[in-house]
């Protein structure tokens, strides 16, 4: 129990990313600790033959995270991933147009008059978001149905990313390494009601939601080991714990969130909470990591890419 001492953390103008991580296993507290876990649970995962899933919001897609995202599918250190539609949305807005850095505390009266949405403080353009997207869209569904009138959204997503000439785009990445992207709640958000839209004017044109299901079974019976790193709650990191108890819970897991357990709610349920629904192993390695993922994040994976 009194083996490993609290050492003292030195930083200077010279230290990596790496170093300081290693010095974080060794500082006693207090979110250091999970965080050098959680890394030291990536470096047996990234490293064993394992199939590993990615799952987050939209929401981080809007802010520069959104390049960490990409590095590591082009790493090659994600199998899978599962997310939701607000993440379609902003790569490709972010891939054809320009967000901006804003402030919590802006007047959303203000900017709902000059046409500018407010995530956070992430500053939307109208210009940059929804007609943009249908610009985009529109076309390329038409081609699309042209070639047949039914699709699963994994095979959908796929084509709209060998469509996007951005290296910085995680469709394009995930279509270039060939990395599944499944979004069980296809409709909800920009990409989501293009495809609506797209409905209302060829209905013989459907989505066969069930077809993702069965790619995700096969991937999920086809592992050896899995391991997932899942940021946030909600439906992404639902749809992938749900998955891997049909195969006997998770391998590896780490979950970084803001969410408290004290509402019952998936977003703030604990890891410890899957493993009574056979969601992760008894014997899983898994971490939770409170905090910012748009901090955790590139701290986390910097030594990684």
């Amino acid at each position: 129990m009194l083996k490993d001492r609290v050492k003292d953390v030195r930083v200077d103008g010279e230290t990596t990313l790496s170093d300081l991580m290693r010095q974080l296993g060794k500082s006693g507290g207090f979110s250091t600790g999970k965080i050098y876990t959680a890394h030291s649970i990536l470096k047996r995962m990234f490293s064993e033959e394992n199939t590993t899933f990615l799952s987050f919001p939209a929401d981080i897609i809007a802010t520069g995270t959104r390049g960490i995202i990409t590095d590591m599918i082009r790493s090659g250190l994600i199998d899978v991933i599962i997310t939701t539609c607000g993440t379609i949305d902003h790569d490709i807005a972010r891939s054809l147009g320009a967000y901006y850095c804003g402030d919590f505390s802006m007047s959303d009266v203000m900017l709902r008059e000059i046409g500018i949405n407010r995530l956070g403080n992430v500053l939307v353009p109208d210009e940059s978001y929804g007609p943009l997207i249908e610009h985009f869209t529109q076309p390329i569904l038409e081609n699309l149905y042209a070639e047949k009138k039914e699709w699963a959204p994994v095979d959908l997503i796929d084509r709209f990313g060998s469509q996007i000439n951005d290296e910085s785009s995680i469709l394009f990445q995930a279509h270039r390494m060939k990395v599944p992207i499944f979004i069980p709640g296809i409709t909800d958000g920009s990409f989501g009601s293009q495809l609506w839209s797209f409905y209302e004017r060829h209905k013989d044109f459907s989505i066969n939601l069930l077809e993702d299901e069965h790619r995700l079974s096969d991937i999920i019976f086809d592992s050896k080991k899995a391991g997932a790193l899942m940021i946030g709650g909600g439906i992404s990191k639902h749809h992938t714990i749900w998955w891997n108890q049909f195969r006997g819970g998770l391998d590896y897991a780490i979950y970084i969130t803001t969410a408290q357990e004290y509402d019952g709610s998936l977003s703030g349920a604990r890891l410890e909470e899957a493993i009574s629904w056979g969601k992760v192993k008894p014997r899983a390695k898994f971490v939770n990591v409170y905090g910012d993922a748009t901090v955790i994040l590139p701290l986390l994976l910097a030594p990684f890419l």
